[in-house]
């Protein structure tokens, strides 16, 4: 596992960290982010999962003048965290051992698809297990409610998905215009109908690959079209289900999506799948993230070999 301090060693990184994190009540910019990026803040899990640390901050969630679904535009805190640096792709899927649900498996790094929410949260529960974690999913209670306070993987909160896809910025996407979208993403108009190997598209500030599109990720929160207007400050999770198979919020364009789905704020409601024996809905992919503090992550990236 590389640490990757350079000349600065840990305590640099804690000044940098310190310096560039947002305080509460800021946004985030793109100068921090860069300033973080160029200290290097991967992680590589003991699984051999590779991960970005994002320092916790405010940003403004949704926009006004969109879809109904995406507004108002509201400011959200979220604490830190760590995030799969590629959607989660079939090598690293297959290591947990579960069925593999997916349309195209004819690429080890082309990410998973076609899959449940439910099956996305058990392989989150079995990459725990795998590092020694404690799962965040009680899988002895009904619709395995998620335990926050653990310290493993899980599904993002959709204020973390949106806050990793912004990246700093604050226009419809991280990277500008439209006119860009080819260099970041896999989506309708140059996706060819089919997924593509993750990481081949450039990556956002943060250093994340296809948050833009190839697959469509699953985030924890219950789907509600009205939601951000009652939507809590501090780190949302989204409403309470208001019946036993609630639409979750899916995030991200795909392969089959417009550009104009595959804006930051641009968010759907897809039913989760967990009780239909047919489910062929081959966009939906995945990323984990690991909630954890700038302290935690420094102590756990000074004690890697």
């Amino acid at each position: 596992m590389r640490v990757g301090l350079d000349r600065w060693g840990l305590w640099g990184l804690v000044i940098v960290l310190a310096s560039c994190a947002p305080e509460p009540g800021q946004d985030s910019t793109a100068g921090s982010v860069k300033a973080l990026q160029s200290h290097s803040l991967d992680f590589t899990t003991k699984s051999g999962v590779a991960m970005k640390f994002l320092p916790g901050g405010t940003f403004v969630m949704g926009v006004d003048d969109e879809a109904r679904d995406e507004g108002p535009a509201h400011r959200v805190r979220v604490g830190s965290f760590l995030i799969d640096q590629t959607e989660v792709y079939h090598e690293l899927f297959e290591k947990v051992q579960l069925p593999n649900p997916s349309r195209w498996q004819d690429h080890p790094r082309k990410p998973i698809e076609q899959i449940r929410w439910r099956d996305a949260k058990e392989y989150c529960n079995e990459r725990s297990r795998m590092e020694g974690l404690e799962v965040c999913y009680d899988e002895t209670k009904p619709g395995w409610p998620c335990r926050f306070e653990a310290n493993g993987y899980r599904l993002p909160t959709e204020a973390e998905w949106e806050y990793a896809a912004r990246a700093g910025s604050t226009g419809r996407y991280s990277f500008g215009d439209a006119t860009k979208i080819k260099q970041f993403a896999w989506f309708a108009e140059n996706g060819n109908q089919k997924t593509y190997p993750v990481g081949v598209k450039k990556p956002n500030a943060w250093g994340l690959h296809d948050m833009d599109g190839n697959v469509s990720e699953w985030c924890h929160d219950v789907y509600a079209e009205d939601y951000y207007q009652s939507s809590p400050t501090d780190n949302p999770r989204g409403p309470e289900p208001a019946n036993e198979t609630p639409k979750r919020v899916m995030r991200g364009g795909s392969w089959k999506s417009s550009a104009e789905m595959c804006r930051v704020t641009f968010r759907v409601g897809q039913q989760t799948g967990d009780t239909d024996a047919c489910f062929f809905t081959d966009f939906c992919g995945f990323r984990c993230v690991r909630a954890i503090s700038k302290e935690a992550f420094l102590a756990l990236r000074s004690e890697a070999p």
